[in-house]
């Protein structure tokens, strides 16, 4: 067989060279006595990128999503959300494990909701009702298929939960790929929210690691919490210089990474046996089906396997996404895969 072609995620890429590179070349300290220069750095740099007072790196966004969690809520407090989001579906029931927090789930429409949705879930001060504490926003939104949550929305949420003491935490694992969409910068984006969280180890290419990010207060309480949870590290800067490298080398050519995704998902709408929401297509992930097939998302990734390429299959639906590791190359011989299968 030649090259598979890896589109299970845009976690699978691997360090380039260049990044390799950067991370021996590294400057190390101990980071839990807070003298690792280069995590140093780097936390004043995206901090400033994102036009935060303060940010903490951490091994993963699972990690700086629960330590957000924690800092924000007290057990039995609320946090209001979208069905499909990370926290509620990929992290291991952690709300609740760890911080003890209910999740009101909200039906959104593409992983988005507004503030007439949250309205009629506050609760009052009744002693038989949760607090109301957390909006809880994912941006670009995974299971829905990397959509981007409507910032002019993001703007109204952020007046209402001011008006009614509700803190708003971003989930902003692939904010760079949603900034690179719509053409706002990061810290646009990320402005109207108490505290966030970004990933390095998704579409910029990172090996390890995301970021939390919040005020100078904020990031304090946060330390306390990731020391509880076993995420302090010693000589970790070679891992935060692959971020500073991907900051600098890799948020650029995300564009293309999303023009990929598009590529892809025209082609797969060209197919009569095959079902996808092509407004849906806002970044570099791409979601669809074969029901028309009587073929589930196993049966689907099954195949494609078979043709080279490697997909993700939850359910019914395949999922696929674009990333620096695959190439216009690649993305053609994907498409010819999917059209000799399902053509």
């Amino acid at each position: 067989m030649s090259k598979l072609i890896d589109l299970r995620s845009d976690t699978v890429t691997r360090p380039s060279d260049a990044m390799r590179k950067a991370m021996f070349d590294a400057e190390v300290g101990d980071d839990v006595f807070g003298d690792d220069p280069t995590i140093n750095h780097f936390q004043e740099y995206v901090a400033d990128l994102l036009g935060k007072e303060a940010a903490m790196y951490m091994p993963s966004g699972t990690m700086t999503n629960q330590v957000g969690i924690a800092v924000h809520t007290t057990p039995g407090d609320e946090i209001y959300c979208e069905v499909g989001c990370h926290i509620r579906n990929f992290e291991g029931g952690a709300p609740a494990y760890l911080s003890g927090v209910m999740l009101n789930a909200i039906h959104g429409v593409r992983g988005a909701f507004t503030v007439e949705d949250v309205q009629p879930l506050l609760r009052s001060t009744d002693s038989h009702f949760p607090p109301s504490k957390l909006v809880w926003i994912e941006n670009s939104a995974n299971r829905a298929g990397g959509t981007i949550f409507p910032q002019n929305e993001v703007l109204r949420l952020r007046k209402f939960a001011t008006e009614n003491d509700l803190g708003m935490h971003l989930d902003g694992a692939r904010i760079w790929n949603v900034a690179a969409a719509i053409g706002k910068t990061e810290a646009e984006l990320v402005a109207p929210y108490d505290s966030v969280s970004v990933c390095f180890s998704k579409g910029l290419g990172c090996p390890v690691g995301s970021v939390l990010l919040g005020s100078k207060e904020f990031i304090a309480k946060a330390h306390r919490i990731r020391k509880r949870l076993g995420g302090g590290m010693r000589q970790a800067g070679i891992l935060a210089a692959a971020c500073l490298y991907a900051l600098d080398n890799n948020r650029q050519l995300l564009p293309e990474s999303n023009r990929h995704a598009r590529m892809l998902a025209e082609a797969i709408a060209e197919l009569p046996n095959l079902e996808i929401d092509l407004e849906a297509i806002q970044t570099n992930i791409i979601i669809f089906d074969a029901l028309k097939l009587g073929m589930d998302g196993a049966a689907v990734t099954a195949k494609l396997r078979e043709e080279g390429v490697l997909a993700t299959g939850f359910g019914p639906k395949v999922r696929i996404v674009t990333h620096l590791d695959v190439n216009e190359n690649d993305i053609q011989n994907a498409i010819a895969a999917i059209r000799k299968i399902f053509g």
